[in-house]
């Protein structure tokens, strides 16, 4: 990994190139925003990898995160990021893009934005190898369903999903989003991390 010291508002920080294991390219752009700040440089791999089908989340980013290593033989670090609604007991987890992909946006709304209780929890959770061992990091943030979409609907249920203390969509912040959402809080843990022990 190569480090570099780069000075912000009286601070130092280190420069880290990290490989991000990502297809989607919203999700290599929110790290990009979030980390380069911090002094992380985010580098994109787009190797593809199989993954377990699965409610359990943990056991999918671990299973994630080591194949990806095998493959690419570089620290590295993969996500998965998911919804547990409450109506559903907590489903559907780490099974939440083939959930989605079935229902889309407008079904989604329909079935769980009604009603008393649209409840919903929104997390990231990030694997990270270090070429020794396997590290988790996890964001989570309370929110809602609304009860139809509203913003754009390229990223996934971005559309559909209201922060608790806001009435607007994460579609309809936009990059405001990135300063509240479970994916800021897991790559702030990440970026801790990395430079807890850069400095070790």
């Amino acid at each position: 990994m190569a480090v570099g010291t780069i000075f912000d508002i009286g601070r130092v920080k280190y420069n880290m190139r990290i490989r991000f294991l990502s297809k989607n390219k919203y999700k290599i752009e929110e790290a990009k925003t979030i980390l380069e700040p911090l002094g992380v440089d985010v580098i994109p791999v787009t190797v593809s990898i199989s993954e377990l089908q699965t409610s359990d989340v943990g056991e999918i980013v671990r299973d994630k995160i080591l194949r990806a290593f095998g493959q690419i033989g570089h620290r590295l670090f993969v996500e998965q990021t998911c919804l547990y609604l409450d109506a559903l007991n907590g489903f559907p987890g780490g099974l939440t893009q083939p959930f989605w992909d079935a229902l889309e946006a407008d079904r989604f709304c329909e079935l769980f934005g009604r009603g008393d209780r649209p409840a919903v929890t929104a997390s990231t959770w990030i694997g990270y190898c270090d070429g020794q061992q396997v590290h988790h990091f996890k964001g989570e943030i309370r929110g809602s369903v609304a009860s139809e979409p509203r913003g754009k609907r390229e990223f996934q249920w971005d559309c559909v999903f209201i922060p608790d203390g806001y009435n607007e969509t994460f579609a309809e912040m936009g990059e405001r989003k990135n300063e509240i959402s479970m994916r800021r809080i897991a790559l702030n843990r990440f970026a801790d991390h990395l430079r807890g022990a850069e400095n070790a």
